[in-house]
């Protein structure tokens, strides 16, 4: 079994909470009030300015130029498909691109994207994909099953971030990832092994809580 099975295998309860999050559901079957959204497109913006940095920290990383090149493409698509989808629903949220940048990040914001640059930064190639990979993977598997769900894709606001996410250009990136999580873990020693396990889990949790902000409007303390 690959490790990437074996991590989901031995993780499944907490990756199936990200799934069943009353804000990802109420994406799906439309009843997600549009205040949630905003703040979750304004918040998740700031999220992938930081995330962005991962895969240009991966092309330091690279030790070949095809993985180097790979990690040049998910900068760009991160930075020029993801983020103006966001760009797109803010401009008709009212939120200016200005606004947008200069957005206070909240505490569960902040504290994820510090996590994965510092596991990105100062650990190996492995353990930032394993910091990266959870979003990734999630929103992939999430939109596809949302796209499931009766007139989920034609809904006026969350359509378009399903149609993105269930898409099979975001699916490719995606399974790109895992096989490369798969080939850096093979024949590692199980103590590096579990060190990949703890940080994947982390960044797991830490979807869930960021579900969970977005959901609540969680800012700092005033």
């Amino acid at each position: 079994m690959k490790f990437s099975e074996q991590l989901i295998q031995k993780l499944e309860p907490i990756w199936r909470k990200n799934h069943s999050h009353p804000f990802v559901r109420g994406m799906g079957d439309g009843t997600l009030e549009l205040d949630k959204f905003r703040f979750y497109m304004i918040q998740d913006y700031l999220y992938l300015i930081e995330y962005a940095k991962l895969f240009a920290i991966g092309a330091v990383k690279a030790t070949d130029l095809e993985t180097m090149g790979k990690f040049a493409a998910l900068l760009n698509s991160t930075m020029n498909e993801e983020m103006s989808l966001h760009r797109s629903y803010a401009a008709r949220f009212g939120i200016s691109e200005k606004e947008l940048e200069e957005a206070e990040p909240s505490p569960v914001t902040l504290a994820y994207t510090h996590y994965m640059l510092h596991a990105g930064q100062n650990g190996s190639l492995a353990e930032l994909v394993a910091a990266l990979l959870p979003c990734m993977w999630s929103y992939w598997e999430i939109g596809k099953e949302l796209s499931d769900v009766p007139g989920a894709l034609d809904h006026p606001y969350y359509g378009e971030w399903i149609r993105m996410y269930s898409s099979d250009d975001f699916g490719s990136l995606a399974i790109w990832c895992i096989g490369l999580l798969d080939d850096l873990a093979a024949g590692k020693p199980e103590k590096e092994l579990e060190k990949l396990e703890e940080i994947f889990v982390h960044t797991t949790r830490f979807e869930y809580l960021f579900w969970d902000m977005a959901y609540r409007k969680e800012t700092w303390p005033s």
